[in-house]
C-alpha cells in the first residue's frame, strides 16, 4: 500500500519530457488515423480576425437585404400593390426567321431583313427578274385586339409556296408582363424559335438577269406583248434560266400595302400573274417539226435521203366545194428538199406531206403525230416543282368533236397540226423538256429548281427510239443554223443546233408567236434552250432568234464555262 502511494507520488512530480523520437515512433505506428480527415495532426484554432470579417460580411448583407425589403414593401408598396392588380402576363410569339433561297453560286435570291415597328421579319427579294420563280408571301396576320389569326408566314406563288413546309422553320414563345398602356416590363423566353431551312436552286442569276433584261427590251422596243426563255441542262433537268416577262414585285404583293401598284397588276392585259414559262399556252409552230420527222422514220413513212418539192403550196380537192381546191402555203418555195434540208429551212410542204399523205407520199397520220407528241412529253405536265403548272393541247378527231360540235377531222386538220398550228398549244417548258431528249437521245428528263435534288434527277424516262433517227434530227438542226433559219445563232465560241417556229394568231393572222429552241454544244449536248416571244407584229422582223444570240454573246463573255 505504501509502495502504490509513493509510486503515484512520483508520477505526479515527475517532469514529463517526451523525447523526438518517440514522437515520430508514436506517428509512424498509428495505422488507424484516417489522414483525409485530419485525424492525427495538431488542430489550429480560426482567428479572431477571420470570424471578425465573417460576421461584418453577413451583417452587410442584412443590412442591404433590410434596406432593399424596406425600400419595396415601405417605400415602393403602393406602387407595386397597383401593377400587380393592372399588369397582365401574355404569351407572345417570337417569330422564326424563314430559310434563305439562294441560286446555285449562293447568290441570296430571297432572305430576310429586321422590320420597323414590326414583330416580324420583311421578306426581300432579289429583283427584277425572278418573281415568277421565287413567288411570293403571306405575312403573319392580325386582328384589331393585336391577336394574330395567322402565326406564320405562307408561300403563295412559286418556290415560296412549293417548298413552303421546309422554308417556314418553327416559331418560339414568350411570356411578357405587359400594363394597361402595353408598356414591357419583363419578358421571358419559353420556347426558342427554330429557323427555316434553306433552299439552293438551280438558277444562275447571272444568266436570269441577262435573260429577263433582253425579253424585256424586245418585248417593249418590237410590241410583242410577253415572252418568255429557259435554258436548261440536258443530263439531269436542272435549270439555270426561267424568265417569264412581264412580272409582278414580289415584295409589293407579299406586304400587300401598295393598293394602286397591286391593282394595276390586275388591270394589266398583259396578265402579269402569269408564269409563261409553265401555265401560257401557246401556238408552237415549226418547233414541232424535228419530233414527226423523227416519227416518220421511226413509223418507216420515209427515207431521210428522198427529196420532195416545194414550189410554195400543195393543193387538194376542197370537201366543200367540189369545183375547187383548198391550197396549203409553205412560208415560201424552196425546191428540192430532203429531212434535213426540211428541218433547216422549215419546209411546211415536205412536212404536209410526211404527216397527212400527198399523192405517192404516204403519211403517218394524226393518229401517229399524237403518238409522238405524247411520247416527248409535249401535251402534258412536266413534272416540275412548281404549282399551277398546265400541259397543252394535241389537236386530235375527238378533240374536235368536243371543241367544234362534232365535227369531222379532215387531211387539211392534219396538215394544220403537223407543222404546229391549228389548235395546237404547249408550254415553253415542255417544249424545252421534249428538244432535250432530242439533245440526249430519248432521255425525257424532270425539270427541276433544287440543286442537287436526287429524287427529281432519277425521274427520267427512256424514249426508246434508233440512235440514227436523232442524228438525222440533230444534222438537220445545225444544217439549220449553218445556213437555214436558224443562221443568225452560228456564232464562232460554240456550235448550236436549232429549230425555228413562227406561228401565226387569229383570224386576220396579224400576230405571231416567235420562238426558237435548240442545244449546245452540238458535239456532246449540255444545254438546252426555249425562248417564245408572244403575240408581236406578223410584220416584225426581230424575235426570239435575236434573243438567244445576244444571251450567246453574253455568256461568252460572262459566263464561258457552259460552252466547254
Amino acid at each position: 500500500m505504501i509502495r502504490k502511494i509513493l509510486s503515484k507520488q512520483k508520477i505526479k512530480n515527475a517532469n514529463f519530457f517526451v523525447e523526438p523520437d518517440e514522437i515520430f515512433l508514436d506517428s509512424k505506428n498509428l495505422e488507424n488515423f484516417d489522414r483525409q480527415q485530419f485525424e492525427g495532426r495538431i488542430e489550429k484554432p480560426i482567428s479572431k480576425k477571420t470570424i471578425f470579417f465573417i460576421g461584418f460580411f453577413f451583417l452587410l448583407f442584412l443590412v442591404i437585404f433590410s434596406t432593399r425589403l424596406g425600400y419595396l414593401q415601405i417605400q415602393k408598396g403602393e406602387i407595386y400593390l397597383n401593377r400587380s392588380e393592372n399588369n397582365v402576363l401574355e404569351k407572345q410569339i417570337i417569330f422564326s426567321d424563314r430559310g434563305i433561297i439562294y441560286d446555285r453560286n449562293k447568290v441570296e435570291l430571297a432572305w430576310n431583313k429586321k422590320g420597323v415597328n414590326m414583330p416580324t421579319t420583311i421578306r426581300t427579294y432579289l429583283s427584277p427578274g425572278f418573281s415568277h420563280i421565287l413567288g411570293y408571301v403571306s405575312y403573319p396576320m392580325q386582328d384589331k385586339s393585336g391577336n394574330f389569326w395567322q402565326s406564320e408566314f405562307i408561300g403563295k406563288d412559286g418556290l415560296e409556296k412549293q417548298y413552303n413546309i421546309s422554308l417556314i422553320g418553327q416559331n418560339g414563345s414568350k411570356i411578357v408582363e405587359i400594363d394597361a398602356r402595353k408598356e414591357i416590363h419583363s419578358e421571358n423566353i419559353v420556347n426558342a424559335p427554330i429557323r427555316g431551312k434553306d433552299l439552293v436552286t438551280t438558277i444562275d442569276s447571272r444568266i436570269q438577269k441577262e435573260l429577263y433584261t433582253l425579253i424585256k427590251n424586245l418585248s417593249q422596243s418590237n410590241s410583242f406583248s410577253g415572252g418568255a426563255g429557259i435554258l436548261i441542262n440536258v443530263k439531269n433537268g436542272e435549270i439555270l434560266s426561267a424568265v417569264s416577262f412581264p412580272e409582278y414585285d414580289s415584295e409589293v404583293l407579299s406586304l400587300g400595302k401598295d393598293v394602286k401598284i397591286i391593282g394595276d397588276y390586275f388591270k394589266d392585259k398583259r396578265k402579269v400573274f402569269l408564269d409563261r414559262t409553265i401555265s401560257g399556252l401557246y401556238t408552237p409552230g415549226s418547233i414541232v417539226k424535228p419530233f414527226f420527222a423523227i416519227g416518220a422514220l421511226a413509223e418507216g413513212v420515209i427515207d431521210p435521203y428522198k427529196k420532195i418539192l416545194s414550189t410554195g403550196s400543195i393543193s387538194i380537192p376542197n370537201p366543200y366545194l367540189k369545183d375547187q381546191k383548198t391550197v396549203f402555203k409553205d412560208w415560201k418555195a424552196h425546191g428540192w428538199v430532203d429531212m434535213r434540208d426540211a428541218l433547216a429551212v422549215s419546209s411546211d410542204v415536205y412536212f404536209y406531206e410526211i404527216g397527212g399523205g400527198f399523192e405517192g407520199q404516204k403519211g403517218i397520220g394524226i393518229s401517229n403525230i399524237e403518238k409522238y407528241a405524247i411520247l416527248f412529253g409535249i401535251g402534258e405536265k412536266t413534272g416540275i416543282d412548281l404549282p399551277d403548272e398546265k400541259g397543252g393541247v394535241i389537236p386530235s378527231p375527238l378533240w374536235k368533236i368536243e371543241n367544234f360540235k362534232g365535227e369531222q377531222w379532215r387531211i387539211g386538220d392534219t396538215y394544220h397540226t403537223v407543222i404546229g398550228q391549228y389548235g395546237f398549244q404547249v408550254t415553253p417548258m415542255e417544249m424545252t423538256r421534249a428538244i432535250s431528249s432530242i439533245a440526249n437521245y430519248g432521255m425525257l428528263i424532270t425539270p427541276h429548281y433544287i440543286l442537287g435534288d436526287i429524287e427529281k434527277e432519277k425521274i427520267i424516262e427512256k424514249i426508246d427510239l434508233k440512235k440514227e433517227y436523232f442524228d438525222v434530227v440533230h444534222e438537220g438542226m445545225r444544217q439549220g443554223v449553218l445556213s437555214g433559219t436558224s443562221i443568225l445563232l452560228n456564232v464562232p465560241y460554240v456550235k448550236v443546233a436549232s429549230k425555228t417556229g413562227t406561228a401565226q394568231l387569229g383570224i386576220n393572222k396579224n400576230k405571231v408567236n416567235s420562238w426558237i429552241v435548240g442545244f449546245f454544244p452540238y458535239e456532246n449536248p449540255q444545254y438546252a434552250f426555249t425562248i417564245m416571244m408572244e403575240a408581236g407584229p406578223s410584220t416584225n422582223g426581230v424575235g426570239a432568234s435575236s434573243i438567244m444570240r445576244q444571251l450567246l454573246d453574253w455568256m461568252s463573255i460572262n459566263t464561258p464555262e457552259y460552252f466547254k
